[in-house]
């Protein structure tokens, strides 16, 4: 028994070290989308560094107020602030050598996209057990940092820009959350719903994706007679009627 119970709370501990990994390191993939953004709009070091804490933290930080992990994690733990200025740091001094790769706050805001849905994915769902909350939760993980730094930015965020963004984080929590349900293993399941939810994002980039627009359509305005015509009809009325 002691032996059954020493197994599970080591592979509890394995997994929950698993995705505080992940965690971090798509905290330390938005922190640099973040301070990428924030050297474009020629910010000063503190706004780089705020902009970088905001879109690595921010949707964490909402996902932990809305399951009641108080103090949220991201304000709790050291090591998020850390490596929010680690990235921040990195980007000013190599910006020249991110700047080569081709859109690289896209590209790293698709992988914190990923690993964000998933790490709020399980977190959501050890905390509630219920597959809605935590897939929902998944997504404000994902997309709230990234909301922030676009309102920050005065930029358009892009869930609403008809992009393939929030689409991409539903789709790796529900494989998250749907792989944990069936029983898949802890090891590969988050791997497997990162993938799906980059490989969706960036494909979405690649090829034009995006989600329909329903226009209004509008009723064709009556043709309307020229001045001398419309004239010309009312005169021929008053006739009809004189003659009559």
């Amino acid at each position: 028994m002691s032996a059954e119970l020493g197994a599970h709370v080591g592979a509890h501990i394995n997994a929950h070290a698993a995705y505080t990994f992940l965690d971090l390191v798509g905290t330390f993939a938005f922190a640099i989308s973040g301070a990428v953004a924030a050297r474009q709009r020629r910010l000063d070091l503190f706004g780089i560094i705020v902009v970088s804490f905001m879109v690595a933290c921010g949707g964490g930080i909402i996902r932990d107020l809305c399951i009641g992990a108080v103090p949220p994690a991201g304000l709790a733990n050291w090591a998020y602030l850390a490596v929010s200025v680690l990235a921040a740091a990195l980007t000013i001094a190599a910006y020249p050598q991110v700047r080569r790769l081709r859109h690289p706050v896209l590209l790293f805001d698709a992988i914190g996209l990923g690993l964000f849905a998933v790490a709020g994915a399980q977190k959501a769902l050890a905390y509630s057990q219920s597959a809605e909350p935590a897939i929902i939760l998944g997504i404000v993980s994902a997309v709230g940092g990234g909301v922030m730094r676009d309102v920050l930015l005065s930029r358009v965020p892009a869930i609403l820009d008809r992009e393939i963004y929030a689409s991409a984080a539903l789709l790796g929590a529900a494989v998250q959350v749907g792989l944990t349900y069936v029983g898949w293993s802890p090891f590969w399941t988050p791997w497997i719903a990162v993938i799906s939810c980059v490989a969706l994002r960036l494909a979405s980039l690649y090829y034009g994706w995006r989600l329909p627009v329903f226009h209004t359509v509008r009723a064709a305005p009556v043709p309307q007679a020229p001045a001398g015509e419309a004239a010309n009809l009312a005169e021929k009325a008053d006739s009809r009627r004189d003659a009559r």
